[in-house]
């Protein structure tokens, strides 16, 4: 029986991540100690734990069928693979900084100035588009103590809350791209792994709506039930269920959490009480 082999970091701020998405995908994982493949056992899946740079290359050859990565990452390397769907957690930027006494804070500052980083591919392409001429360090981890050892003016790396700048006296000035962890898949899939693939989508799409949405109960006099209905932002039309009190109906309907108290406040404007608001664990369309 055909497999689908899936990557996904062996230990990086993806990991936890990722795994975590699979079982609420319903993908029993019983991973020992140390291991790098794991077959699952009421899925047909392998999971593959990778070093994270390796993972682009191993989708390119067909080796894994999929992977869970960062997008960054898929810039950097530029391998000919294809996202599949982008998945909301892991989200960060690549930025550069610079030391903050610093005062210009303009890409021109970087001119004829040396600049470290682990996305060389990723920065150049920034500093042609710019006509920045810049040197470009090529380095690996810790990054950004590099300025205050004398080894570069500037740095380009990945920057999350901001913090690990701070830290080394850096400042965040010019942000090159967004990213976030993306489901990534091979050009070789063959149609069994498609079907799986399709399978799997399915499934975390369930998952990803559950999250941003919220399921919401509330009370709303009769009259009143067409005004609180146009407000809803529902799938097709809300559930309507009279109440024991005559006059007053229940309606129950879905919402998109970043829509939440803009919906709310409008709906208690149009006459509806008593709102009751629960978290969604999965959403099937």
């Amino acid at each position: 029986m055909s497999k689908l082999k899936i990557a996904i970091q062996k230990s990086g701020r993806l990991n936890e991540s990722s795994l975590k998405l699979l079982k609420s995908c319903g993908i029993a994982i019983d991973n020992g100690k140390d291991q790098l493949k794991v077959a699952v056992a009421n899925f047909p899946m392998e999971i593959l734990y990778l070093r994270n740079s390796d993972i682009p290359q191993y989708l390119e050859d067909g080796t894994v069928d999929i992977a869970i990565v960062g997008e960054n990452l898929l810039v950097e390397q530029q391998k000919q693979v294809e996202i599949v769907e982008k998945l909301g957690f892991s989200k960060c930027r690549v930025s550069l900084a610079i030391p903050k006494d610093i005062e210009d804070e303009s890409t021109n500052y970087l001119n004829n100035k040396k600049i470290a980083t682990s996305y060389p591919v990723t920065l150049k392409t920034f500093l042609d588009k710019n006509n920045i001429n810049a040197e470009i360090h090529n380095i690996s981890g810790s990054v950004e103590i590099a300025p205050n050892i004398g080894l570069a003016d500037g740095i380009c790396d990945i920057v999350s809350s901001g913090n690990t700048l701070f830290r080394n006296g850096l400042k965040e000035t010019q942000k090159i791209l967004e990213s976030e962890a993306v489901l990534v898949k091979s050009q070789n899939l063959g149609e069994s792994q498609k079907q799986l693939l399709e399978k799997l989508l399915f499934r975390i799409k369930a998952v990803q709506k559950g999250k941003t949405s919220k399921y919401i109960l509330l009370n709303v006099p009769n009259d009143k039930i067409k005004a609180v209905t146009n407000i809803l932002p529902v799938l097709k039309s809300p559930t309507i269920l009279p109440l024991a009190e005559e006059g007053w109906s229940s309606l129950h309907s879905v919402i998109e959490e970043q829509e939440f108290w803009e919906v709310i406040d409008a709906l208690k404007s149009a006459g509806a009480e008593d709102i009751l608001i629960v978290p969604i664990d999965k959403m099937v369309s």
